[in-house]
């Protein structure tokens, strides 16, 4: 990931989920089957410590099965089949992070959310998977509370910085990280155009770190999201790009992104 970049790198939040189910190891692959850059997965420990692909913490969901995901150790989860985005039972099977970092080795990037409370556990399966560098990990504390957590990890790790804008204190929140920790980039959330604070860090940030916005649901990215963009692209995904300097943009919406930007020539 380069700051210099034109082009926006395009992130599919769980995996290409619209097709497969969401964290699974088929929705990786039909996500680097379409050119997406980055997939969002989601990370919970089992009973007996196993971490696992699983956004809530509960299987109702996503799997036939019920109960705490912290209540199950891996063999009761490995019996279960994965359900898609209408509820409906799948082949598929819940795949362990370790098998996932394998499946996704040298093909496409990984942003692991919901991960720092494991991130000692995490790291040991970077080192041993060799997928170090392939890994983005995120979080919200604030940059003292970062480099005191991770220390020297910090050296291997990409971290990226998610920050309120509408909290108090985030541009100094911005300045921190940016002096501190050099990001590669942050991840910036805020309710509304009233905000003045996103116009300015566009031009601020311009080569010192990417943009990275979610476009999941409206008061994320300003009401800039998928539903706007599905209406108008351009009032969506556009003014993203072309008036806040958004150069990552997380999307439940993977194919329509992609085809928007390869129109403007902003993707392979």
């Amino acid at each position: 990931m380069s700051c210099n970049s034109g082009s926006v790198i395009v992130v599919a939040h769980r995996g290409d989920w619209r097709n497969f189910p969401e964290n699974s190891l088929e929705a990786i692959d039909n996500a680097i089957k379409m050119g997406v850059d980055i997939v969002e997965l989601d990370v919970k420990k089992t009973k007996d410590g196993e971490l696992i692909l699983m956004h809530d913490r509960t299987l109702n969901r996503t799997t036939t099965g019920k109960g705490l995901v912290s209540d199950n150790t891996l063999d009761d989860i490995r019996k279960l089949n994965l359900r898609n985005g209408c509820n409906i039972r799948t082949i598929h099977k819940v795949p362990t992070l370790e098998e996932a970092l394998l499946h996704a080795k040298g093909k496409i990037m990984i942003n692991l959310d919901q991960a720092d409370l494991y991130f000692d556990q995490i790291y040991e399966l970077m080192q041993k998977t060799g997928t170090t560098r392939q890994i983005i990990m995120k979080g919200r504390k604030p940059a003292t509370e970062v480099k005191k957590q991770f220390g020297d990890y910090l050296k291997d790790v990409i971290y990226m910085p998610i920050i309120n804008l509408d909290a108090s204190g985030a541009e100094e929140q911005v300045e921190a990280f940016i002096k501190d920790m050099s990001p590669v980039a942050l991840e910036l959330l805020f309710v509304n155009d009233a905000n003045p604070l996103p116009k300015k860090l566009a031009a601020t940030l311009e080569s010192r770190a990417l943009i990275w916005y979610n476009t999941l649901w409206d008061t994320m990215a300003g009401g800039h999201d998928d539903d706007m963009s599905l209406q108008d692209p351009d009032a969506g995904y556009g003014y993203l790009i072309d008036t806040l300097g958004c150069r990552i943009i997380q999307t439940d919406r993977p194919a329509y992104l992609l085809d928007y930007l390869r129109k403007r020539k902003l993707h392979d």
